[in-house]
C-alpha cells in the first residue's frame, strides 16, 4: 500500500515525517519506517476522541497543519463566519466534541454543536493566524487547518510556456461554443485563431474546460440543460477562459483537438483514449517534488472554483489529448482526472506548480510529504524485485511481472514461493498477503493463468478479506480470463469494489464480448475507455479486437474496421494476435457485403493455427455457397468435417448449426435433426447454444405443425417423429403437431400407430380438459380399429368433473358406441337416452338392427336420412348405407307400405349408388324369389355401414387437424 492512500485511509500522521497520529480508529499500521523518519523528534500525541453517537471525529496533527475527519460523512458543507468555521452536515447526529474542546489541536479553540433545520452544525473556533481546506478523500469529509498566509499579491501570469507560439485569440476576443449531438453524446466545439492549449478535467461533479487565452466563451445559443449536463457556467481569467459543466457524476467525458478545433464530448462514446500522463517523484530534486511529463504544455492558470472557494492549479497543452484515467490523491493534494491537460487540488496554501517545456513540476517550499524511496516494505519489495501492483486493480504489467533474473523461471519461482511461508513466521500468524500477491502477479505475466487462479483462491481462503479487495479481486478475475472461464471472470469483476474501476470495465467489455453479448460489451468498452492506453499494447489489441467484433454483432462493421486498424498500429503484437483482429476485419468486410472478406477468411484458413482457421473456414464455406462458388452437397461435406476437426467453444455450435440448416433446405431432415441434436445440450452458456436449441425447435415445429413433414411418407413421419418426440412442445402446438400426423396415419390406416401417438400424449404430456379430449379422439381410433373394450378403458380412465358440454356429449357417444361393439345394448341406449342428435340416432339404429328389432331399425334409419331424397345428387356412402338397411329392414319387418314409400323416393338413387345391386336388391323387397343367397350377403353385412362410419370419422380427424391452435 502507498503510504499517501494509508494517511488519507486511516487518517494516521506520516510516521516517516513526525506527524502524531490519534489514538482511535487506526486500522493498520506500516511495517516499516524508514530511518530517517526514525531520527525525527516524537510527534505530539492528539487527544482520543471518544465516538459520538452517529457522527465520529478524528483528530491528526503535522508540524505545518491539523485535520479533522469525519468518517462516513459525504456532503459536508463548510463555510466562514468571522474567526469560525462552520461545518453543515446533511443529516443530525449529537458528535462528541470533547477532544475538541477539553485539549485542542493547533489552531483550534474549541467546538460547539447546534442543531438547524434537522442538521447538525458544528462550529469550530479558529485561532487569529488559521485558515481552511475542506474536501472529501476515500468517502470521509474533512478539513485541514493551518497557518494563514501573509497577504501577497496574486501571483502574476505565468507567461507562456511554447515560446512565439501564434496568438490562438480570435478577432474581437469571442470564441462561440458550438452545440451539437451526435450518437447519444452532447459536443461542444471551440474553433480559435491558432491552436490553443487546453485542459479538460472533472473535480466532484464538475467537468471543466479551460483554455490557455482570455476569450469570452459565448454560450448563448446552447441549451440550458440536457441529459449530459445540467447547467454551464462561463469564466474568465487575466491569462485564462474557463467553462464549470454540471454533468452526473462518474459520466464520461472526452477531449480532441485538430488545428485549432477543441471539441469537447459528454456522455459514453467511442473516442479514442487520450495518451497518459506519466507522473513521478523527481529523486534529483530537493526538496520532495512530483513531476509529470504533459507533451506540448502551454501555461500553468490558477483558476478559482466558486463551489469550493479555492483554487485550482492547471496546467494547459496542445493536441493532441494527454490526461490522467482517474484521480490519484496524495497528502497534500489531488491530481484530477483529466481527458486533457492536467489540474490540482491542493490541500495546503503554498503549493507550487511550474512548467519547464513538457515538464510539470509540483512541490511547495519545504517539499511534498512523499514516502522514501528507500523506506518501509517499498524498499524490501524494489530490492526482492518482485513484482509490484498498479495504479489500477485490474492492470497487469507482463513485461516487468515475469522477470525471471539471471537465475531462470525456476529459480525466480521458487524464490517468490518460498517468501510466502517465510512471510507467515515460524508461527504461521505473520500476514503473507502481500508475498502471495507477488507470486500471483509473476505467474500472471508469465501467461500461467491456471497457476495464478490456484495461488489467489489459497490467499482468498487464508485471509477473507482479501475478497474486499480490488486488487485481489481484479488479478484473480484477468488469471481467469486468460484461462477462457469467463462466467467465473465475470463474478470476480462484478464485486461492488471494482464497480467504478475502468480497468476491470475494460475486463468486463471483454468478457461480454467473448461471451457474445454484444451491446453489455460495447457499453461496458466505452465505460473503461480512459484506461485503455494504461495497458501493455498486446491487451490494447485484444480489447480493441473484442470491441470490434462486439461492432460487427451489433451491426456497426464500419466501426469495427476503424478499431482494427487502430489495434493493428500497435507496437509489438504476435502474429497469432494479428490474424485474429485481420479474422474480426474479415467478419465486419462481410456484413458490408464487402468483396475483400472471402480472401481474407481463405489466407487465415491456412494459417495452420486451427482456433482462427475453423471460423475463417466456417464463413468462407457459407459466403463460398452464397456465390454458388460450391454446391450444397460440397458445402455440406465440409461443414461435416469442419465439425470433427475443431472441437469446444461457440464456432463448433456455430458451424454445427450452419450445417442443419443447410439440411433442411436439401430436404435431409432426419440429418439435420441429429445434427443439431448432436450439440443442443453442448456448452450450454454459450449464446450460440441458444440459437441453436432454436433452430433445433423451429426445425421440429415447420415439420410437424407447419406441415414441411407432409412430402414424407405417413410411416417415415411418424417414425422421424417418434425419434424426436422429447421436441414436441408442450400447449396447444404440441397438440396440433400430434393431430396432424394422427389425420396422415388415420387416413392410410395406421390405425395402430396413430393410437399410439395419442396414447403416448394421454399417458405422458397432458392433463384436465386437454387429456379428456385427446383421450376421445384416442377411444374413436380403438373404435375405428374394432378394439371396443380399449376405448372404453380410455374413456372411463380419463373422466373428470369439470367437462365442456359438448365433449361431455362426444365422450357418451364413444362410450355407447364402445357398448354397443360389447355387445351391451341396453346400457349403451341408456348412455344416450336424452341425446337427441343426429349420432345418436344413428347409435339408436344401428342397435336396433344388431338387436332384430326390424321396424324400429327401418325408422329410424329412414328418419336419419330425413329429406335427402328431395336433394338430386350421388349419395354419400353413409347415406347409401342407412338407406340399404333402411330397406332391408322393412323387407324383413313385412312392412310393404314402408318399402314402397322408400322405392318412390329413392328409385332415382340406385342407378348412380355406388354398390347398385344391392339397393336394387334391398328395394325389390316382398319378392324373395328373386334373392339369391349372395344378394342377400351384399344386403346383411354389417361392413357397409362400419365402412360408412369410419368415413365419417376420417372426415373428423382431418377437420380437427385442419383447425390451427388458438
Amino acid at each position: 500500500m502507498k503510504l499517501g492512500a494509508f494517511l488519507r485511509s486511516t487518517v494516521a500522521a506520516i510516521c516517516i515525517l513526525g506527524v502524531a497520529t490519534p489514538t482511535v480508529s487506526i486500522s493498520a499500521a506500516p511495517r516499516h519506517v524508514s530511518k530517517s523518519a526514525q531520527h525525527k523528534p516524537a510527534p505530539r500525541k492528539a487527544a482520543a476522541p471518544v465516538a459520538a453517537a452517529g457522527l465520529q471525529v478524528r483528530i491528526a496533527q503535522a508540524p505545518d497543519f491539523t485535520r479533522l475527519e469525519f468518517p462516513g460523512s459525504r456532503g459536508m458543507q463548510a463555510r466562514r463566519e468571522g474567526t469560525a468555521v462552520v461545518l453543515r452536515f446533511p443529516r443530525d447526529a449529537n458528535p462528541n466534541l470533547s477532544s475538541l474542546n477539553v485539549g485542542p489541536p493547533r489552531w483550534v479553540k474549541g467546538a460547539q454543536a447546534r442543531h438547524v433545520g434537522g442538521v447538525v452544525e458544528i462550529v469550530v473556533a479558529l485561532s487569529d493566524d488559521a485558515d481552511f481546506r475542506a474536501g472529501n478523500a476515500d468517502g470521509d469529509d474533512f478539513i485541514n487547518l493551518f497557518a494563514r498566509q501573509a497577504a501577497a499579491p496574486a501571483p502574476a501570469p505565468v507567461a507562456a510556456v511554447v515560446p512565439n507560439r501564434p496568438n490562438p485569440m480570435p478577432a474581437g476576443g469571442v470564441v462561440p461554443v458550438k452545440f451539437d449531438k451526435v450518437s447519444g453524446q452532447v459536443q461542444l466545439s471551440f474553433d480559435w485563431a491558432n491552436p490553443a492549449g487546453a485542459a479538460v478535467f472533472r473535480r466532484g461533479e464538475a467537468v471543466w474546460v479551460v483554455f490557455d487565452a482570455p476569450a469570452r466563451l459565448d454560450i448563448g445559443k446552447l441549451p440550458a440543460s440536457t441529459p449530459q449536463y445540467r447547467n454551464i457556467q462561463v469564466f474568465k481569467g487575466s491569462d485564462y477562459a474557463a467553462l464549470r459543466i454540471s454533468t452526473p457524476q462518474g459520466a464520461p467525458f472526452y477531449a480532441e483537438g485538430v488545428g485549432s478545433n477543441w471539441t469537447i464530448a459528454l456522455g459514453a462514446g467511442s473516442q479514442d483514449s487520450p495518451d497518459l500522463v506519466r507522473v513521478a517523484r523527481d529523486d534529483n530534486a530537493s526538496p520532495a517534488t512530483l513531476t509529470a511529463t504533459v507533451a506540448g504544455t502551454t501555461r500553468i492558470v490558477w483558476v478559482g472554483d466558486p463551489a469550493v472557494g479555492d483554487r485550482i492549479a492547471v496546467a494547459t497543452a496542445l493536441a493532441p489529448s494527454k490526461g490522467l484515467p482517474s484521480r490519484r490523491d496524495y497528502v497534500e493534494m489531488a491530481l484530477l482526472q483529466s481527458a486533457t491537460g492536467l489540474a490540482v487540488e491542493s490541500y495546503s496554501g503554498d503549493l507550487q506548480m511550474t512548467a519547464d517545456g513538457d515538464i510539470v513540476r509540483i512541490g511547495r517550499p519545504k517539499g511534498l510529504l512523499l514516502s522514501s524511496t528507500s523506506s518501509g516494505q517499498a524498499q524490501a519489495d524494489a530490492g526482492a524485485g518482485a513484482p509490484q501492483a498498479m495504479s489500477m486493480p485490474a492492470l497487469i504489467d507482463p513485461e516487468h511481472w515475469s522477470k525471471t533474473g539471471s537465475g531462470g523461471f525456476m529459480a525466480r519461482y521458487d524464490a517468490l514461493l518460498g517468501a510466502v511461508p517465510a512471510a507467515g513466521g515460524a508461527d504461521g500468524k505473520g500476514d503473507d498477503t502481500a508475498a502471495r500477491m507477488a507470486l500471483a502477479r509473476f505467474l500472471v505475466g508469465s501467461n500461467l493463468s491456471f497457476e495464478a487462479i490456484g495461488v489467489l483462491n489459497a490467499a482468498g481462503r487464508a485471509h477473507q478479506t482479501l475478497m474486499g479487495e480490488g486488487e485481489f479481486r481484479g488479478l484473480r478475475g484477468v488469471a481467469k480470463v486468460m484461462a477462457r472461464r469467463y462466467a467465473e471472470a465475470e463474478t470476480d469483476f462484478a464485486s461492488p469494489v471494482l464497480n467504478d474501476d475502468p480497468s476491470a470495465a475494460m475486463w468486463r467489455g471483454y468478457i461480454a464480448s467473448k461471451t457474445g453479448q454484444w451491446a453489455d460489451a460495447n457499453q461496458r468498452f466505452a465505460d473503461g475507455a480512459r484506461a485503455l492506453n494504461m495497458f501493455p499494447a498486446l491487451w490494447q489489441a485484444r480489447f480493441l479486437g473484442a470491441q470490434a467484433e462486439a461492432a460487427v454483432g451489433v451491426g456497426a462493421p464500419e466501426t469495427a474496421v476503424r478499431l482494427v486498424n487502430q489495434a493493428l498500429k500497435l507496437p509489438n503484437i504476435p502474429v497469432e494476435d494479428q490474424l485474429e483482429l485481420r479474422l474480426t476485419l474479415a467478419k465486419a468486410f462481410e456484413a458490408k457485403n464487402d468483396s475483400r472478406a472471402l480472401p481474407v477468411f481463405q489466407a487465415i484458413a491456412r494459417s495452420g493455427i486451427d482456433r482462427l482457421a475453423a471460423p475463417a473456414t466456417l464463413h468462407a464455406i457459407q459466403l463460398r455457397l452464397a456465390k454458388n462458388q460450391i454446391s450444397a452437397d460440397i458445402a455440406a461435406k465440409g461443414l461435416d468435417a469442419l465439425r470433427f476437426r475443431w472441437r469446444g467453444d461457440g464456432v463448433e455450435l456455430d458451424t454445427i448449426r450452419a450445417l442443419g440448416q443447410l439440411q433442411i433446405r436439401q430436404g435431409r431432415y432426419r440429418e439435420a435433426l441429429e445434427v443439431l441434436r448432436s450439440a443442443s445440450n453442448v456448452q450450454s452458456d454459450q449464446p450460440q447454444a441458444v440459437a441453436l436449441r432454436n433452430d433445433l425447435n423451429t426445425t421440429f415445429r415447420t415439420l410437424f405443425l407447419d406441415g414441411l413433414a407432409d412430402g414424407m411418407q405417413p410411416i417415415q413421419a411418424v417414425g422421424l417423429f417418434y425419434d424426436f418426440q422429447d421436441l414436441t412442445p408442450i400447449g396447444a402446438d404440441g397438440d396440433q403437431m400430434v393431430r396432424n400426423l394422427v389425420r396422415r396415419l388415420v387416413d392410410v390406416d395406421l390405425l395402430e400407430e396413430a393410437a399410439k401417438l395419442l396414447k403416448y400424449q394421454v399417458d405422458n404430456r397432458l392433463n384436465g380438459v386437454p387429456k379428456a379430449q385427446i383421450a376421445t379422439d384416442l377411444a374413436w381410433i380403438y373404435l375405428m380399429d374394432r378394439k371396443p373394450e380399449s376405448a372404453l378403458d380410455t374413456i372411463n380412465a380419463t373422466r373428470t368433473t369439470i367437462l365442456p358440454p359438448a365433449l361431455n356429449a362426444e365422450r357418451r357417444l364413444a362410450t355407447a358406441r364402445a357398448l354397443m361393439g360389447l355387445g351391451r345394448y341396453d346400457a349403451a341406449l341408456e348412455v344416450i337416452e336424452s341425446d337427441k342428435s343426429r349420432d345418436a340416432e344413428d347409435v339408436r339404429a344401428e342397435i336396433a338392427w344388431k338387436q332384430h328389432t326390424w321396424p324400429q331399425a327401418g325408422a329410424l334409419y329412414e328418419r336419419a336420412l330425413a329429406d335427402r331424397w328431395k336433394t338430386p345428387g350421388i349419395l354419400s356412402p353413409a347415406d347409401e348405407s342407412k338407406l340399404l338397411r333402411s330397406a332391408v329392414a322393412f323387407s324383413l319387418a313385412d312392412d310393404d307400405a314402408s318399402l314402397g314409400r322408400l322405392r318412390q323416393r329413392y328409385g332415382g338413387f340406385v342407378e348412380g349408388a355406388r354398390n347398385p345391386d344391392g339397393l336394387r336388391v334391398a328395394l325389390a323387397g316382398a319378392d324373395p324369389g328373386t334373392l339369391s343367397s349372395t344378394d342377400f350377403s351384399r344386403v346383411t353385412a354389417d361392413n357397409e355401414a362400419f365402412n360408412g362410419w369410419v368415413a365419417k370419422m376420417k372426415d373428423r380427424f382431418r377437420a380437427q387437424a385442419s383447425r390451427k391452435p388458438a
